[in-house]
């Protein structure tokens, strides 16, 4: 797979988002079945891994530091602190608790340092300065190489780099949602910082998986958000008989099309899709190669904004810092 700059580091062009082996859609696979996945991801040509301490309170970071720390080298390790407090979830920005988050990572990820460590939400109670000089502190201690953060404004984003300079920024983007369009994409270019896209194929929807609100089963992090609910479900249905009309066009899968409408956005985005499926990671992996032409780029713009729903609930949206599309 190609290679593109995020930060000081040359990573795969598409990323593997690791939270999905947690069962943050569905039931978890078992270890077997994540260790399957992870090493067939190295061999496919992923060399850019993203985890956090949220994702599943831990075991996410222990899947990979017991299947991946033999081949540590071989990857750019990425994960996120600041909505666990201890063995609980908490939004929390306290300079001590980060410091001490990071640590337990380490001991998890089985690992002397993380490459690319993420504030994963800004916590409005505490500067976003102090949050990131205690990053910065991380980093002078070796224990991390980079500093980043996480669905924060072009605003947030600049102070937080005159504190330090951050690596990447990462955020939701997809054909769907296209909140960084209004400003924070232009800020991480401005400021050269690298962006990265989770949930590049729209939670799973723009791929086709789910059809019916049956699939959404209690624990499924979509149930509840506006866009699976109700008349928005069903109006977002016939937005993605228009996408997937436009997949077979390209000669490619729905999920691929996301992938490789956010590769031509720019040369500086990196998407990090996740899935518990060896085939799935496959078949995100050769999105890295299709090329779309004009027409299907403009097609993709037009099916995407026709999608119902905000992104988040509100108490979801009241711990994000990013801009809002008109409506949310």
């Amino acid at each position: 797979m190609q290679t593109r700059r995020v930060g000081e580091f040359d990573v795969s062009a598409i990323g593997f988002g690791c939270m999905s082996l947690s069962g943050a859609y569905g039931r978890p696979p078992g270890w077997g079945n994540a260790e399957r996945v992870l090493k067939g991801a190295l061999d496919a040509g992923y060399t850019f891994f993203d985890t956090a301490v949220a994702y599943g309170m831990g075991r996410n970071e222990a899947l990979i530091g017991k299947h991946l720390r033999k081949r540590r080298h071989e990857f750019v390790l990425a994960s996120k602190c600041g909505l666990t407090n201890g063995d609980r979830r908490e939004l929390t920005g306290d300079p001590a608790v980060l410091k001490a988050t990071c640590d337990d990572s380490l001991r998890r990820l089985k690992t002397d340092v993380i490459d690319l460590y993420y504030l994963h939400r800004w916590d409005r109670r505490v500067p976003i300065e102090d949050s990131i000089g205690a990053l910065a502190d991380l980093k002078r201690a070796g224990k991390i190489r980079a500093i980043g953060v996480s669905e924060i404004s072009a605003a947030t984003l600049r102070r937080a780099h005159a504190e330090h300079p951050i690596a990447a920024l990462q955020t939701e983007y997809s054909p769907w949602t296209r909140n960084p369009e209004l400003g924070v994409l232009d800020a991480c270019r401005e400021l050269g910082v690298g962006f990265v896209a989770f949930s590049p194929v729209g939670r799973g929807f723009l791929a086709g998986g789910v059809r019916s609100l049956s699939r959404i089963k209690a624990g499924d992090l979509r149930k509840g958000m506006p866009r699976f609910e109700g008349e928005a479900f069903q109006a977002n249905l016939t937005m993605l008989r228009t996408f997937e009309a436009l997949a077979r066009d390209a000669g490619c899968t729905p999920a691929q099309l996301c992938l490789a409408w956010l590769l031509r956005k720019g040369g500086d985005i990196v998407p990090i899709p996740g899935t518990a499926s060896f085939a799935h990671m496959r078949e995100n992996a050769a999105a890295a190669a299709i090329a779309l032409s004009d027409d299907i780029m403009a097609g993709v713009d037009a099916a995407g904004r026709a999608v119902t729903g905000s992104r988040y609930p509100d108490h979801l949206q009241a711990s994000v810092d990013t801009e809002r599309m008109p409506g949310e």
